[in-house]
């Protein structure tokens, strides 16, 4: 199964997110779910960088995708920074809403900021 969790600050605002594991939908190359939350995830960060100039903190591999945005990003960018990651959760919502047994969506918030 994978694994999603979106970490929010205390005010809400999406800090970083981890997704690791896999879906086990199909056979490696066919596997639709897998294919599905990797290119919302990806594309969702390079559009973070491509039209923010934002680079997140990335750590990847095989079944592993963490993102951590830097600490301080400027207010009228980090509107448009959480538009596009807000745009990748919806995503990944409506994903688990069809292949619920293969992908688990988790969110967490920030006691303090």
């Amino acid at each position: 199964m994978i694994q999603v969790t979106i970490n929010r600050t205390k005010s809400g605002l999406i800090q970083s997110f981890e997704i690791s594991g896999h879906a086990f939908f199909a056979d490696r190359g066919k596997d639709i779910v897998c294919s599905g939350v990797s290119a919302v995830s990806v594309g969702a960060v390079n559009a973070v960088h491509e039209l923010t100039g934002i680079t997140p903190e990335i750590d990847h591999g095989s079944g592993l995708l963490r993102c951590v945005l830097p600490d301080y990003i400027p207010e009228d960018i980090n509107e448009k920074v959480q538009l596009l990651l807000e745009g990748m959760a919806v995503s990944l919502r409506t994903i688990e809403e069809e292949y619920g047994k293969h992908i688990k969506i988790t969110f967490k918030k920030q006691e303090v900021d």
